[in-house]
This record gives structure tokens, sequence and C-alpha cells, in this order.
């Protein structure tokens, strides 16, 4: 059986690279043969994929390595726990590969690939075989977008559009662009942590940004970096290409047990962040999604590792805002004292909810909002928990 030598990173980042994936648990040699039968039948049904890039800022002598953790698949993710669509996009999805849950805003589907999964992936429904949400074929998408003069915020995601070809990329945008209402594009990526050369090696991509990221109408990365040790300084020189590109970068990223659940590591990632002209944007409670159990952390501890992250740092690095994405809207995780947890609807689906600010009963065990017990009984109304009769949530 052949097995791919995992290089540590040596190479100047300006040097072009073509990064090797991995999509087979027996050519990582660094996993033990007993350990890597295990795995193998968790990446059978959720996909596995890496590239030796990503693979070598692994500690392998170090079991509780973060980058391992996010990259590499966990028994537990087979626990009876959760649902695929845990958000219910399928509620708001309008035509093939169009979501439109908030008036201004439209999410296009453009690709069902990413350069390496994430482990603890809200979306792993989409890389299934069996899965048909995401169209390769946008031109519907683009005709409603046009026909909607409300909608002037567009989001490119899937998977990760970035892994597209340039051709398609410029098809896509240009069109986009060819739409008077459509002011801002955005990019949902981890491109930047999974293959930094993917902009630093494409002269035309570069081009393409530096064209259609304009002072009136702005192309915004929405970068994906979950832990410091992703900043290598071959990440932090794409990111650089992008800024001169004239491409806005902000980062989100959810709190993930075992990954970035430590207040020091969030503000690490936080300030240097800030330094490199990646704005943080979003702190995402990790959604109740089928395999994501061992990765998820309930919303009191979330809140306090985010409130003594938020200590550290200028006031650049602290832009952050801590929210869930649920079925009804972007919410807010506000404050948390000894008897309530304080909500806001940053974003609401319901015109009704809009900026409504909500009160509940503290439940530390509780890590989505279908769990918690509203004073007052005023509660939002929502489906059921995707969760079904979940007695114990993780630590």
């Amino acid at each position: 059986m052949s097995t791919m030598t995992l290089p540590q990173v040596s190479q100047p980042a300006s040097t072009p690279r073509r990064v090797k994936y991995v999509r087979d648990i027996d050519k990582i040699p660094n996993i033990p043969p007993a350990e890597r039968a295990k795995l193998k039948l968790v990446a059978q049904r959720y996909v596995f994929r890496a590239n030796d890039y990503y693979l070598s800022l692994i500690d392998w002598n170090d079991p509780a390595d973060p980058i391992k953790q996010l990259i590499i698949p966990r028994v537990e993710e087979l626990n009876d726990w959760g649902k695929l669509d845990a958000s219910n996009e399928a509620a708001v999805t309008v035509q093939h590969g169009v979501q439109h849950k908030y008036p201004d805003t439209v999410l296009l589907l453009c690709n069902e690939v990413c350069g390496a999964y994430c482990r603890y992936c809200f979306r792993k429904r989409l890389f299934m075989d069996e899965n048909d949400e995401v169209t390769n074929d946008v031109t519907e998408g683009i005709r409603y977008i046009a026909d909607h003069p409300e909608v002037a915020n567009v989001l490119l995601t899937g998977g990760d559009p970035l892994l597209m070809s340039t051709r398609r990329l410029r098809e896509i945008i240009s069109a986009l662009r060819a739409i008077e209402h459509v002011q801002i594009v955005r990019i949902g990526s981890k491109m930047p942590a999974f293959d930094p050369w993917r902009l630093l090696s494409d002269p035309e991509l570069q081009e393409l940004f530096r064209t259609h990221s304009t002072p009136r109408r702005r192309i915004y990365l929405m970068a994906h970096f979950d832990h410091p040790r992703e900043l290598t300084d071959e990440a932090v020189a794409g990111i650089d290409c992008f800024i001169r590109c004239g491409v806005i970068c902000v980062n989100q990223c959810p709190l993930i047990r075992g990954i970035n659940d430590d207040p020091a590591v969030l503000a690490d990632m936080y300030r240097r962040l800030s330094w490199m002209g990646c704005t943080p944007y979003y702190l995402f409670q990790g959604r109740p999604t089928a395999g994501n159990e061992p990765y998820e952390v309930p919303i009191v501890r979330g809140w306090n590792i985010f409130r003594e992250a938020l200590c550290i740092g200028s006031g650049l690095a602290r832009r952050v805002r801590y929210v869930m994405s649920h079925e009804t809207g972007k919410i807010e995780i506000l404050a948390v004292d000894d008897r309530h947890i304080y909500l806001r609807y940053h974003r609401a689906k319901d015109p009704n909810n809009r900026g409504r600010f909500m009160i509940y009963k503290r439940d530390d065990e509780a890590y989505w909002l279908d769990q918690l017990e509203p004073v007052g009984g005023d509660a939002v109304k929502f489906a059921p928990s995707p969760l079904g009769d979940v007695e114990d949530g993780p630590e």
C-alpha cells in the first residue's frame, strides 16, 4: 500500500506551489493502522479530504493537536445525534442552489467541493452522494437576483467557491457585477487556510479581483481561520494578496470544542487577524448538525470563553459578534448572568422579530436556542429541536 510523505512547510510564501490532495485515510502514515481502520468507517459516512500542506501543520506527537481535531475524522462522529440540515436551509431555498432568507442577501451554492473537509461542517450533507442542493449552473440564480432589486448582497458559498476554476469565478462575478443593485459580492472560503497558493499562484484570479472589487462596490472575503496555528507565513501572504487586490477581508468561524474553546487561543487568533487586516466578524455557536457532537460547546460556556477572549487586544480585535445561525434568524448572544441568558435578533427571517430582545432561563447544558426556556413563556415560534430527545449534551 502506498503512502504519502507529508513534508513540513519550508518554501517561501511567494514560491508558487500546487498542493497534493489526500482522500484516503490509508495514505496518512502518521495514523496507526488500527486507528485508520476505524476512521475509514467514519469517512464512509462523512467524506474525508485534506492536502499535504495542511496536514503538515499537525503535531502528530500531540493527540489533542487542534489541527488534527479539525481535519482528521473521529469515531464519535458516528453517534446518533443531530440532523444534517440543522438550521432548515431547505425552507429558504427558493431555487436550485439559491437561498433567500433575509431581504437584501442571497446565497448562491455554486460549488459542492471544499479544499478540505472540516469535521464539524454544518453543510456536510452537500458532500454526500445523494445530495443535489448545489448547482454548477448558476444561470437561474443570477436571473433570480436580477429580478429582485432588494438584493444588494450576494454570498458565493457551497462548498468553497475558490476551489472553482478562475474561468467559472469570472463568469459568476462578472454576471453579478452587471446587476446594478448588487453592491457587495461575498466569497465564503477556507482556502486561505487550506491552500494559500490558490490566489498567490494565480495572476488571472488576482486581476479578476482588481477589476471587480471597486471603491464603491467591494468584494469581501469571508475567511475561515479557526486557530492561530493556521496563520502561517503562507496564509498571511495569501491574505495580503487579497488585500492588495482590493478585497476586504474578514474572518468568521464557529466555537469548536478541542480546537478554539480556550479564551487565550481565541484572543491570540483575533489579535493576529486584526494585525494582518482580516477583521474578526462572527463567532458562531456550533449548529446541532449530525456528526458534530464531539465538537459542540454549550452556550453558557461559550459565552464565558468569548467574554474572556474579548478582554484582550485592541478594539479592532474585539469587533466580533457571538451568534447562533438558527432557523429563525441570526441571534446574537449578548450576555449571561446567574439566572438568565440574554439574546437579540441580529438578523431575522420574520420581519416581526427584527432586533427583538429575548430573555431565557440560564441552562448550562443547552447548546441551541430550542433547548432554552423563555422567561415569562414568551417563546419565539420555531420548529421542534433537530436533536430530538437528546439527554446528554457535550460538556
